[in-house]
């Protein structure tokens, strides 16, 4: 998945608007303007699409941090200037304060069955030795589960994706 499917995917589960969006920035200290956030939201085969950059993608995680928990203490977070699904799963678990059970809920939502140790290989340091590399059918899954567990009367995003390319 790049970032713009999942910028997308992001602002159609929380319900977000251009406003809303350009806050969820602004609360990570980044002004974006109403024609980039539409850009970027645009799909890829539209000749005004925008690929947003991973640190423009990793502030608005760390903005949709801030917004779901707070602003910490001191320092923010620099955002990443290298992003890659484990990083985007971790930032989204943090954003809504989910604990393992949690998650493994949210995946059975989309059909996707993992087992706690498999779902914790995800988030540990790239160096360990059980450390596992997030594939997009697995970000994907989660995000649709997390959809379906705020919008359940909602048609998913592959449903609505697949209807406009019919």
């Amino acid at each position: 998945m790049n970032n713009n499917d999942i910028l997308r995917r992001v602002r159609y589960t929380f319900d977000y608007n251009n406003a809303a969006m350009i806050d969820v920035f602004a609360q990570a200290d980044l002004t974006v303007s109403n024609t980039q956030v539409d850009a970027w939201l645009k799909k890829d085969d539209d000749p005004t699409f925008v690929a947003i950059t991973d640190t423009e993608f990793a502030t608005f995680l760390n903005g949709f941090i801030n917004l779901k928990r707070g602003k910490r203490e001191g320092e923010q977070p620099v955002p990443e200037a290298r992003l890659n699904n484990n990083m985007v799963f971790q930032k989204l678990r943090i954003a809504l304060n989910l604990k393992a059970e949690d998650i493994l809920e949210i995946l059975l939502l989309a059909e996707l069955r993992f087992s706690k140790h498999e779902l914790g290989a995800f988030f540990r340091k790239p160096g360990n030795r059980h450390y596992r590399e997030c594939k997009d059918q697995v970000l994907r899954n989660f995000l649709k589960g997390v959809q379906l567990q705020l919008r359940p009367n909602s048609p998913t995003q592959d449903v609505q994706e697949d209807a406009a390319d019919a």
